[in-house]
């Protein structure tokens, strides 16, 4: 199987989910089922049937969370050097607006553009890869084409 490149952070974080999930959700979601049983009729028990519902997302997540620490790929963006790859933090001017924009490249799991995290699926950070300060990038995206400068790489 494919390894599944990550940084400490995101994998520290998916493990702390995945121990937030078995350790207090699961436990919480086998107490509410045994209290919504105790409340009779489960073909019209409403908080039975919530709490299965409840109980079925909470495993599809821990099994997910398993597979993916299972195939996880630590890389230490510290360790690293020269042009933009994984886990560089990389500041852009867009060179129509003049917008300064500060995106570290991470793994898809991990990935949150609110944070400035940019999975490295994504096409802006596909177009990154390779490129030096300096370089003019153009980025195909939904809303149409982006030229962007690189400003500064850094990994931290």
């Amino acid at each position: 199987m494919e390894k599944l490149p990550m940084t400490r952070a995101g994998y520290t974080a998916l493990e702390a989910e995945l121990k937030q999930l078995k350790s207090v959700e699961r436990p919480a979601i086998i107490e509410a089922i045994a209290t919504a049983r105790e409340l009779g009729d489960l073909k019209e028990n409403a908080e039975y049937h919530s709490a299965r519902e409840k109980q079925g997302f909470i495993e599809g997540r821990v099994k997910e969370l398993e597979g993916v620490i299972g195939l996880a790929e630590v890389i230490d963006p510290t360790t690293l050097s020269g042009a933009i790859k994984f886990g560089a933090t990389v500041t852009l001017v867009d060179e129509d607006t003049d917008e300064e924009k500060t995106w570290q490249i991470v793994g898809e799991h991990e990935a949150n553009v609110e944070k400035g995290l940019l999975n490295i699926k994504s096409p802006i950070a596909r177009s990154l890869i390779g490129k030096d300060e300096g370089d003019s990038v153009e980025v195909r995206t939904p809303g149409g084409e982006k030229s962007y400068e690189v400003l500064s790489i850094t990994f931290k």
